[in-house]
């Protein structure tokens, strides 16, 4: 049996490099992903898949942040192709190990995403796209973004949805930025959440049928949450006087439950089984995968991975659910060969 890595991050040399020489020196976040010798050093990556055994690779996508961060809408089109370029290379050359590749979506580039993604999937060889929960502040349920998701219907391939919230962000209203990287512990979970939302009510899904999203950290806060989402949504209105709410949730083709259920979510939980367990609860074993977010662990690499296959293989669920999370389920999103 394969175990498939949905969701791990790299920072390939040619694009570490390109982004080096754009922003000088790494700060905050960027700072953190370059600290990890795995992102950029492709020999200690190699030493920490070799620790799972010839059945464990690994599907590439980069880490945070989303381009807009550090760059405008042209250099994000620049690094993004340098990106997705170098991904496509080491696929090439390590089939093995990286079976394919998630492009990078310059979501802030909007005359040249839906291009792009069609570069990287048609052309490279793509497995789906990347995309962050929000772009520079912005909600993707703009009417600016549609085309991206229009064409990713069409092209039967997934995104891949990132959480994105900085300290900029404020748990307060009354200050200026989150304390105690708050905006990344609890932000990120409900930026996953809220984004997913936005969503379903916006009626993305039902203007875009056959649209296939996978969501980080076993879909944010909505499987623990799944009497809020559903009961509780289903008051929709009854708080608010100034719209008629209950006629967006009326005018879904579906309960809005049923979308939440449609996403698809990994395991990448840093070492909960409980949410493990609720993500196939919530979702359903068919819409599970496994993941690791590597390298992203105090151990800067293998503990995410070895404790989550530890996770799966003692938790209770059957041989037939395992292999869909951690192969089967990935083999028929992504296209793969096994």
């Amino acid at each position: 049996m394969k175990k498939i890595d949905i969701f791990n991050h790299i920072w390939p040399k040619p694009f570490h490099e390109a982004l080096i020489a754009h922003v000088g020196e790494t700060t905050d976040i960027t700072r953190r992903s370059e600290a990890v010798p795995m992102m950029t050093d492709l020999d200690r990556r190699f030493e920490v898949m070799d620790m799972f055994g010839d059945d464990y690779c690994q599907i590439l996508s980069l880490a945070s942040p989303p381009f807009e961060k550090y760059a405008d809408p042209e250099k994000s089109l620049e690094l993004g192709k340098i990106a997705s370029d170098s991904m496509a290379e080491l696929c090439q050359k390590y089939p093995d190990r990286f079976p394919g590749f998630i492009g990078s979506a310059v979501m802030n580039n909007p005359d040249a995403v839906v291009d792009e993604a069609r570069r990287n999937i048609e052309e490279l060889g793509a497995v789906g796209m990347q995309i962050f929960t929000n772009v520079g502040g912005k909600p993707l349920d703009l009417p600016e973004f549609e085309p991206f998701f229009e064409y990713m219907a069409q092209s039967g391939k997934a995104v891949w949805l990132h959480p994105a919230r900085g300290a900029n962000f404020p748990d307060y209203l009354t200050e200026k930025q989150s304390e105690y990287e708050i905006w990344w512990t609890f932000g990120w979970p409900y930026e996953t959440s809220a984004a997913m939302a936005r969503m379903v009510f916006s009626g993305l899904f039902d203007r875009n049928p056959g649209l296939n999203i996978v969501t980080h950290h076993a879909g944010g806060m909505v499987p623990f949450f799944e009497g809020r989402v559903g009961p509780g949504w289903d008051q929709m209105g009854a708080r608010t006087t100034d719209r008629d709410l209950a006629a967006v949730r009326k005018a879904l083709k579906k309960p809005h439950l049923e979308y939440f259920k449609d996403f698809y979510a990994d395991t990448a939980t840093f070492g909960s089984a409980t949410a493990i367990k609720h993500a196939i609860e919530f979702f359903g074993e068919d819409h599970v995968m496994f993941a690791s977010d590597a390298p992203f662990d105090p151990e800067a690499g293998p503990m995410y991975i070895r404790e989550t296959i530890r996770i799966l293989d003692e938790l209770e669920i059957s041989d037939e659910t395992r292999r869909k999370v951690y192969q089967d389920n990935a083999a028929k999103l992504l296209g793969l060969t096994l």
